[in-house]
This record gives structure tokens, C-alpha cells and sequence, in this order.
């Protein structure tokens, strides 16, 4: 059954019969504001979920008392419970129909509850070791797992609905992640410094737990007004309910089948976010440990925002690398990135070296970061094209949401679990053999992983060189049907 909307629209004009994607003669060029409006979504997004992988382990370890182990076991399990949620949010977006479109009303539904379980996860009562366990997994469960997933999906579905112009997606996604890494920008600069100052202006002492919770409050709130922005001001214009009617689950899985550009970036995006993931979360550990200064946490990635240059070079890049330009333009990220990570071990007595090089890898990793999400909307097409069926909802949730979270939640583990293996001992003096763990997993765990990625993407450039021809293809096909049913 599909969801229907009663809720009166807060905007005047929805196109010209009232209803999304019924508007004639849509250009294909999104207008800025709907592009900056996009860009909204990830900026909100990130606040609170890049907060979420950059510091929730160290919250966890270093300040509501957990074991780096422990603290393993309980984010990877909340990503394998993506497993089934991911496609369930999937299905509830192809099933969802009404006058605002297919994904932009869960920027309404969700916010607020997307900013109350974040809080609740950066939320540290006084409970026994068992029971803080307990709720830091249904926590964490809750905010990064099952409600991120009902934000996530509808942002990633949505670009397929925004327009059927591929070169408009890039770029709409350029919008998109920029505002990705404004809110990344943002949580690694304030945070610490806000949970700090926050702590100590409210109980007249450090409290870390206060601050935690101040912090991820303000965030909330900040978060909540940026998807009220999208869900006002975006359109969803290739999207029809008159031809495009809410798929079943199982008719839904058939778009999968033979669907080999899908099944290529699921693979990828998993194994790239394991170095995304790794690569923020260890930089605090990184900097309190190895560089014996915690606050240069905040250095190290609120560099993040560099990866604006490269973001917005995208599209030019893109066009100039010819007919697998997004693939091989995510190669030539991850080429960067490894350099500058390598590079990383030559500047072991240089802080301005190493943030030269640092930001050569942010600037590469920034680039690469990009270009999955405008790929995925490929796929819809292409499944579109292989089985005549459009599952924008499920391909969407299982290549984005599932893929960055089941990926992050092994980018948590694996380096949690080489620092136990190690000997880390939270809050205490590291042995060598700690803070070698600690520099492999910042520097050298990236590199792994990224050249695994990049043997990946090298099958997908044929698929992406027939996208041209599977466009025309579809416009034959739907110009057909819109025959048929006038």
C-alpha cells in the first residue's frame, strides 16, 4: 500500500497540475535553490552522523567507560543490523506516493527523530559496565542504524527523481557533498572545543559527559532546520505517480537481478568507506596519543572542508576524462589519497609537512568520496533498462545507507580491535607497540584499503561507457508508454 500524504503543503506551487513531476517543460537544470537546498540535506546529515563516526568510540572509550573492544563489537553489530533495515527503508521509499514526491517527505518525518537518537547516543547516564554496554548498543542501534537509514535513503534516492539529466546529477551531487563536508567541517572543529567549554561552563569543572550532551543538542536543533530547508524547497521533477506506481518489495528485488553496475559499487562503496570511516575516527586518537596534543584532533579533520577544491572541480573533471569520466574520476582520487598518506611517514618531525601531505590525501579521499552517489542513480537506470523495473528506494538504501554504514562499522572494528590487540589502554601513557598500532591504522590501513577499491572500480568503466546508449534506450521506451497511456 503506498503512504499518502494529508498534510497541507507549506510551499504555494507544486507544477502545474499540483502534484511533483507533472510539470511541463522541465529543462533538466535543477535551479540553485533547489541545488542549495539539496546541499542542505548532507550538511545536515553529517552533523550528526559524521559526529557519530568521528567521535562516538572515543566518547565510548575515553569518556562513558567502555573498552575499546567492546566498543568494536557494538558498532559493527548496529551495522549488521543495516543489513535488514537498509532495504526495509528502501522498499517504505519505492512504496511511498504523495503530492510532495517519493523521498523528499522523510526530510519532514525524520528530522527530528534522526536528532533525538543522536543525542541519546552521545548521552552517557551512570549505569554498571553491562548496563552501559547494553545502552550504548540500543543507542547507537537506534540513531546510527535505524533512523540515519530513513534520512539516508530518501537523500540518495532522491537524486535519480531530481532530474533525468546525468550531468546535472554530478553536479547536484557536487552540491550535496559540499554541504557533506561543511557539516563534517563543522563537527570537527566545534566539537571538542564545544564539549569542553560547554562541560566547564555548566558544572564549573571539565565534564566531558555534560559537554557531550550540550554539544550534540545544539547540533540536533541545527540539523532539524537544514532538512525542514530541503523538504520545502526541493522538487522532485522526474518523478510521476501517474506512471511510476509504488513497487512491491519482491518486484522491487528484481531490478537487482543482472543489475552488475549495482552489484560492482555495493562492493566498493563498502570497502571505501572502511578507510573513510578509519581515517576520522583514529585522527583523535592519532593526535591525543602520537602527537600528544588532542586538540590537534580538530586540526586533522576539520581539514575536511579542503575537499571543497576538489568537489566542486568534479564536474569539469568528470567531462574532461571521456566516457568513463565519474569512474575514472573516483581512481584518481584514491591515487592521491594513497600518496598523501604515504607521504604521511616521511613527516614524522614536521607538523606543517604533515599537514601538507594530510591535506593532499583529504583533497584525493574528497574527490573519490563523490562520485558513488551519482553512480547509484546510474544504476536505477540501469535496472530501469535490464528488468523495466525503477527501484530508486531499495538500490539507493542498499548501495548508500547499508554500504556507509555496514562499511563504517568495519572502518570502527578493525582498527579498535588491532589498539586492543596492541595493548591501548584508554586515558594512560601508550606502550610502543600501541602507538604503532595507532599509526597503521591511521596511515597505512587507508592505503589498503583504497587500492583494493580502485582493482574494483576498474570493472565498472565499461558499464559506464554504455550509459549513453541506456538513456536512449529509456526515452524510447517511456516516450512509448506516455503514447500508450494519452
Amino acid at each position: 500500500m503506498a503512504i499518502s500524504a494529508t498534510m497541507t503543503e507549506p510551499c504555494a506551487a507544486e507544477g502545474a497540475a499540483g502534484i511533483e513531476g507533472t510539470e511541463t517543460g522541465f529543462s533538466g537544470v535543477l535551479p540553485l535553490k533547489e541545488k542549495v537546498s539539496y546541499m542542505s540535506t548532507d550538511m545536515a546529515g553529517n552533523l550528526l552522523y559524521s559526529s557519530l563516526g568521528t567521535y562516538i568510540m572515543f566518547f565510548y572509550t575515553d569518556v562513558f567507560g567502555i573498552t575499546a573492544a567492546a566498543a568494536g563489537w557494538i558498532l559493527l553489530i548496529a551495522r549488521i543490523g543495516d543489513c535488514i533495515s537498509a532495504p526495509v527503508w528502501g522498499s517504505i521509499v519505492d512504496h511511498t506516493k504523495t503530492k510532495w514526491g517519493q523521498s523528499r517527505p522523510f526530510f519532514l518525518w525524520m528530522c527530528v527523530p534522526f536528532a533525538i537518537t543522536v543525542f541519546l547516543a552521545f548521552t552517557a547516564p551512570d549505569l554498571p559496565p553491562m548496563g552501559k554496554v547494553v545502552y550504548a548498543t540500543v543507542t547507537y542501534i537506534l540513531a546510527a542504524g535505524l533512523v540515519y537509514t530513513g534520512i539516508q535513503t530518501p537523500i540518495t534516492a532522491i537524486l535519480s527523481n531530481l532530474t533525468p539529466d546525468p550531468a546535472e546529477r554530478v553536479k547536484a551531487n557536487t552540491f550535496r557533498l559540499s554541504g557533506g563536508l561543511l557539516g563534517t567541517f563543522i563537527t570537527a572543529v566545534c566539537t571538542i572545543p564545544l564539549v569542553n567549554w560547554a562541560g566547564k561552563a555548566i558544572t564549573g569543572e571539565t565534564n566531558q559527559r555534560v559537554g557531550f550532551m550540550f554539544t550534540f543538542a545544539v547540533y540536533g536543533v541545527i540539523a532539524v532546520a537544514l532538512l525542514l530547508f530541503a523538504f520545502r524547497n526541493i522538487r522532485e521533477h522526474n518523478y510521476d505517480p501517474k506512471t511510476q506506481n509504488p513497487l512491491p518489495f519482491k518486484e522491487s528485488l528484481h531490478a537487482i537481478k543482472g543489475n552488475w553496475p549495482w552489484i560492482i559499487l555495493i562492493v566498493a562503496f563498502v570497502i571505501f568507506w572502511i578507510a573513510q570511516e578509519d581515517r576520522m575516527s583514529v585522527a583523535v586518537y592519532y593526535a591525543k596519543y602520537n602527537l600528544n596534543d588532542e586538540n590537534l584532533a580538530t586540526v586533522l579533520n576539520g581539514m575536511q572542508i579542503l575537499g571543497l577544491i576538489t568537489t566542486f572541480l568534479i564536474p569539469n573533471v568528470s567531462k574532461r576524462l571521456g566516457k568513463a569520466g565519474k569512474t575514472d574520476t573516483m581512481i584518481l582520487g584514491m591515487v592521491m589519497a594513497i600518496i598523501g598518506q604515504l607521504l604521511l611517514l616521511t613527516a614524522s618531525h614536521s607538523f606543517a609537512l604533515f599537514v601538507v601531505f594530510w591535506a593532499i590525501s583529504i583533497l584525493g579521499a574528497a574527490m573519490a568520496l563523490a562520485m558513488p552517489f551519482a553512480m547509484l542513480a546510474d544504476t536505477v537506470d540501469y535496472g530501469e533498462y535490464k528488468n523495466g523495473i525503477r527501484a530508486a528506494g531499495l538500490l539507493s538504501a542498499v548501495g548508500a545507507s547499508f554500504c556507509i554504514q555496514f562499511g563504517s562499522g568495519l572502518g570502527n572494528l578493525i582498527p579498535s580491535k588491532i589498539m586492543a590487540a596492541a595493548g591501548y589502554v584508554a586515558n594512560a601513557k601508550q606502550s610502543a607497540e600501541a602507538l604503532n598500532a595507532i599509526q597503521f591504522c591511521f596511515i597505512w590501513l587507508p592505503v589498503i584499503v583504497y587500492a583494493i577499491v580502485i582493482a574494483i572500480m576498474l570493472l565498472y568503466r565499461r558499464f559506464e561507457k554504455n550509459e549513453p546508449a541506456i538513456r536512449a534506450a529509456l526515452a524510447e521506451r517511456r516516450a512509448k508508454a506516455d503514447a500508450a497511456v494519452a
